[in-house]
């Protein structure tokens, strides 16, 4: 019996709706690393979420990413 090799179709990859970062609180000072990001499911019902990392410290937040080139930006400015 032959077997057919298909490729499957190319999805494109799609944005995240959430990215994960770790906060952790210095004095009067917040430091914001990404550590990962989440996407809804399909029955919009839940998230995967994707951790590059784990903290042991400090606390993680998820935020929606920011629109247009500001959002390559996001930095270490003390969000909450």
């Amino acid at each position: 019996m032959a077997r057919t090799n298909t490729k499957p179709v190319s999805q494109q990859p799609n944005a995240p709706d959430f990215l994960a970062w770790h906060v952790v609180d210095k004095g009067d000072k917040s430091f914001w690393n990404m550590v990962g990001a989440a996407w809804r499911h399909k029955d919009d019902r839940d998230y995967t979420l994707h951790l590059d990392v784990d903290s042991i410290n400090g606390r993680s937040v998820l935020r929606q990413p920011l629109e247009g080139p500001e959002s390559q930006k996001q930095d270490d400015k003390g969000r909450a």
